[in-house]
């Protein structure tokens, strides 16, 4: 037996995973911006070091080499620190919908039980004859179907029955 409280206590701890797991991707969203700065910062860096290289300096040739080498690395981290962010949001956020839908359904299955337990007598009372009354619509439904059906079959044999008697009448003027 799950009572409010401890369906309560259960909603507050996965808000507060939700909340921890927002936070993480705060986080992770700000180190995404400073690689970002970053990689701007080496690409500028590089963009000055080959104008340096096309006037002609050999010495600072490698140092290019070395910075585009660096850029090239940022890029593939950032590259590879998206797409494990990215997989991550996607994880934790199914992770977060199956929590959610499960606690909503163990709310929704508990929800009638415990209505029901708050119930005062009269309320049970009524519950309980309305189940009858359904059942009495039910049956009474069945018997005016049984009694349309028999109607339309008294109906027919009647317009047959009109029907041979005016023909007979018929007959009888024709006599």
């Amino acid at each position: 037996v799950v009572t409010r409280e401890d369906v309560e206590e259960s909603l507050k701890a996965k808000w507060q995973y939700v909340k921890d797991q927002e936070q993480l991707l705060k986080d992770l969203h700000s180190q995404i911006e400073e690689t970002a700065q970053r990689l701007s910062v080496k690409q500028s860096e590089r963009d000055y070091w080959l104008e340096y290289k096309n006037v002609g300096s050999k010495t600072q040739a490698n140092k290019i080499m070395n910075l585009e080498k660096d850029i090239k690395e940022v890029k593939d981290d950032l590259h590879r620190a998206t797409e494990y962010y990215r997989n991550a949001l996607k994880a934790v956020k199914e992770e977060n919908d199956k929590v959610v839908e499960r606690h909503m359904e163990l709310s929704k299955e508990q929800a009638p039980e415990s209505a029901v337990r708050y119930l005062d007598k009269n309320s049970c009372r009524e519950i309980e004859e309305n189940e009858w009354l359904k059942e009495e619509v039910k049956m009474y439904q069945k018997e005016v179907s049984e009694l349309k059906a028999s109607i339309q079959l008294l109906e027919e044999e009647n317009i047959g029955l009109v029907t041979k008697m005016i023909d007979s009448r018929l007959q009888n003027l024709r006599v």
